[in-house]
Parts: C-alpha cells; sequence; structure tokens
C-alpha cells in the first residue's frame, strides 16, 4: 500500500468533504439533536480513517476502516431520513446518498487491499 499519511488517502480527503458539506446543510436545521448526530456521524468517518492509519498495524487500520464504513451506513440512513422529513433539498439528499455509498465501497477496497 503506497502512501504516506492518511492525508494522502482519497476516501479520507472526500469523506472530509463531506463532512464539511453536512455541516454547511445542517447549519440552519432547527432540530439541533438530529443536526448534531448528523453531524457527528459524518465526522466519524474520517476520524475513524485517522485513527486507524495511527494505529501502526493493519489489523488495527482495517478494524477502524469497518467503524467508518458504519458511518457512513448511518449518515446515508439520516440522508433518507432527511427526505422523508424535507430537512434538505432533494438533490442534496440524493448527493449525500451516492457519495455515502461511493465511500463505502471505497473504504471496502481499502479494507480488501490491506487484508492481501
Amino acid at each position: 500500500m503506497a502512501y504516506q499519511s492518511f492525508e494522502d488517502l482519497l476516501v479520507w480527503q472526500r469523506s472530509c468533504q463531506l463532512a464539511v458539506k453536512v455541516y454547511e446543510l445542517m447549519r440552519s436545521c432547527r432540530d439541533f439533536a438530529y443536526r448534531d448526530q448528523m453531524i457527528r456521524s459524518s465526522l466519524s468517518i474520517p476520524s475513524n480513517i485517522a485513527e486507524g492509519a495511527e494505529r501502526g498495524s493493519t489489523k488495527e487500520f482495517c478494524r477502524f476502516l469497518h467503524i467508518a464504513k458504519g458511518s457512513a451506513a448511518e449518515l446515508r440512513t439520516q440522508f433518507y431520513l432527511c427526505q422523508k422529513l424535507a430537512l434538505i433539498p432533494p438533490q442534496e439528499v440524493k448527493r449525500g446518498i451516492e457519495e455515502t455509498k461511493e465511500l463505502s465501497a471505497m473504504l471496502q477496497g481499502l479494507i480488501n487491499k490491506l487484508k492481501t
């Protein structure tokens, strides 16, 4: 695996961009509990990638990548619920769902690569 640090990983970079986007989308949401939960799950994705990468073992890195993948699924669920609750525009919901699916696939690909 050719990378110097987690900052080099495209999956980490894209998950950071998504976390910023979620923060921006939810900034005006008046349901503070829902907003905070969505922001927390979005922050969890890049945070777990970074933490796992710094653990110093492939086994630990894979464990944290699985946690990040779970957070992506959690965030995707929250996007689906946003759609039903009309909390954010439909096109943003669609983009969020697509991005979380792509991040999950990227995380699984990284896990597979690390295991070989």
